[in-house]
């Protein structure tokens, strides 16, 4: 589950009490968190998220308690940059200047907590602004106040075309790292909540119906590997004449150059753009075979292909590592 979804789930989980939201909201030079970063901090001390790679988060949690105890905003600013500071300075090596924004949420839950829970839940974009007022849904802003505007966009949606074993720490790990997972598969004993507790949806149902019911857009990215051939034909079938992001197809190249050549064969147009998609075998070449490490090599290149990276060693970039 990513960073907000875990502090919305903190903050429902502490209704009828106060918290206080440290969020970093402007970022000079390097930073190990970007803005938009958050830290929760819950009355009983319960914390969740973090602002920097843990040199910060003391004083901000210090700052935090006071913030819940008054209910009065504050704004930090840490500047690592400094040769002879050796709090904040050399002593981290950051060599950067981050800007936080600490706010206490009251125990009447403000609405923009709500919004982007379900605006999460549906895939859909949220726009808040968080100022010394707090966070708010983005709207008009009084004249002379400094804004940070953040846009929260629906999460990349991952359709899992098999619920076999290896598709349960797929799941899992997509789940983990914001991705909306929905499993399908005709085998209900398969397709099943116990199997499969990090999916947001699951779908089980003849081929023809399942296929009928995946909402496919430029952020859904779909893999299948049901480990039946017929069924992979067919979710091909289905999958590759529609307009969607990325397709993978696990197993080796051999079998998938079999399924397409069958696939014409029945008289399935693919155009180049159908074909270009198609990522086939699906994952990079990590060198695992387990379930999980090959589930690892499937959301490493989903990852790069979501972000328009090439996958390379992060010594071999030049500049910054968030460029």
């Amino acid at each position: 589950m990513p960073e907000i979804s875990r502090i919305l789930t903190a903050l429902d989980s502490a209704a009828g009490q106060p918290a206080a939201l440290a969020t970093l909201v402007k970022v000079e030079g390097s930073s190990y968190r970007r803005p938009g970063a958050r830290l929760l901090l819950l009355p009983d001390g319960t914390r969740l998220g973090s602002i920097s790679g843990g040199c910060l988060e003391e004083d901000v949690i210090e700052r935090a308690r006071r913030v819940l105890a008054t209910g009065q905003p504050d704004t930090a600013v840490y500047d690592t940059t400094a040769e002879n500071d050796l709090v904040w300075g050399v002593g981290l090596g950051c060599q950067g200047v981050v800007r936080v924004l600490l706010e206490r949420v009251p125990a009447a839950r403000p609405d923009w907590i709500a919004t982007l829970r379900d605006n999460l839940h549906a895939r859909r974009t949220t726009a808040l602004t968080v100022n010394q007022s707090g966070t708010a849904l983005a709207g008009a802003t009084a004249a002379g106040q400094d804004v940070f505007h953040e846009i929260i966009p629906a999460p990349p949606a991952l359709i899992l075309c098999g619920a076999g074993d290896d598709a349960i720490p797929l799941a899992q790990l997509a789940r983990e790292t914001g991705w909306h997972v929905t499993v399908v598969d005709s085998r209900a004993a398969y397709a099943t909540p116990a199997r499969f507790p990090h999916a947001d949806r699951i779908i089980t149902a003849p081929l023809s119906e399942i296929t009928r019911q995946l909402p496919l857009d430029a952020r859904t990215f779909a893999v299948v590997m049901t480990h039946r051939y017929v069924d992979d034909r067919e979710f091909l079938r289905a999958l590759l004449p529609r307009d969607f992001a990325y397709l993978g197809q696990l197993g080796p190249r051999a079998r998938t150059d079999r399924l397409l050549q069958e696939l014409k064969t029945d008289g399935l147009a693919l155009t180049d753009a159908h074909l270009a998609k198609l990522h086939a075998p699906v994952g990079l070449d990590l060198g695992g075979s387990t379930p999980e490490t090959v589930a690892l090599a499937i959301l490493a290149e989903l990852q790069a292909r979501l972000t328009g990276r090439t996958p390379a060693h992060l010594r071999d970039r030049p500049g910054p590592i968030h460029g």
